[in-house]
């Protein structure tokens, strides 16, 4: 009978702290994800290809490529619409030619508009003589992975807006993307740790 009494006792209590006003606080889940960026970043200025990039004509508009180039004849690749290519003013020399096709490789100068690309100034491939980056310093992992989670890791990071590739060499990824204002590698870094993920924009300020 004592027990009983207890128990209905306990019940009232409960119920009683039940039916205030104030909502009850939800359990704090833990960190969460940080959402991945659903659009590329766009430059306010003028950007400039960080090393040589092809320009590619299939006879519908040139593009410029910067990702993947498959080493066919023609080769084949696709890239950002170009909006006033005239290959007129790159020389018959500077390009090669399989009737439609027409491609050449270029540092490329102009605006990137998230949409299509214009060029304000090219130097030809045969022409170019790139100066040796200075050196930056890489920043140790902050976390330690595996070699199947670093895989996962490039897996999405192909995802990431305006990606052009990813890879793991075992201790990093590295993911090429046509722009970064730094807003992909913050995320990166709040997402897997400093360090883990190097972001690279092949399209910088000039």
């Amino acid at each position: 009978m004592k027990t009983s009494v207890a128990l209905a006792a306990l019940l009232l209590t409960l119920t009683a702290c039940g039916s205030g006003d104030d909502e009850p606080t939800a359990v704090d889940p833990g960190p969460q994800s940080a959402a991945m960026p659903s659009a590329a970043p766009v430059p306010a200025g003028p950007v400039r290809t960080v090393r040589l990039a092809t320009v590619l004509d299939t006879g519908e508009g040139a593009e410029l490529c910067l990702g993947p180039v498959a080493e066919s004849f023609p080769p084949q690749c696709s890239g950002l619409a170009i909006t006033n290519w005239d290959w007129a003013e790159h020389g018959q020399e500077m390009f090669d030619e399989q009737d439609p096709v027409r491609w050449g490789t270029y540092a490329v100068t102009g605006r990137w508009d998230g949409t299509a690309f214009e060029v304000t100034d090219t130097i030809p491939g045969p022409l170019y003589d790139a100066m040796a980056p200075e050196p930056s310093p890489t920043p140790s992992p902050a976390a330690s992975y595996s070699d199947a989670e670093l895989e996962s890791v490039a897996a999405d990071l192909r995802a990431l807006p305006g990606a052009q590739g990813a890879a793991s060499d075992g201790t990093t990824v590295t993911a090429d993307v046509l722009y970064d204002d730094g807003t992909l590698q913050a995320w990166a870094d709040e997402e897997y740790g400093a360090g883990v993920v190097l972001v690279s924009s092949l399209l910088v300020e000039d």
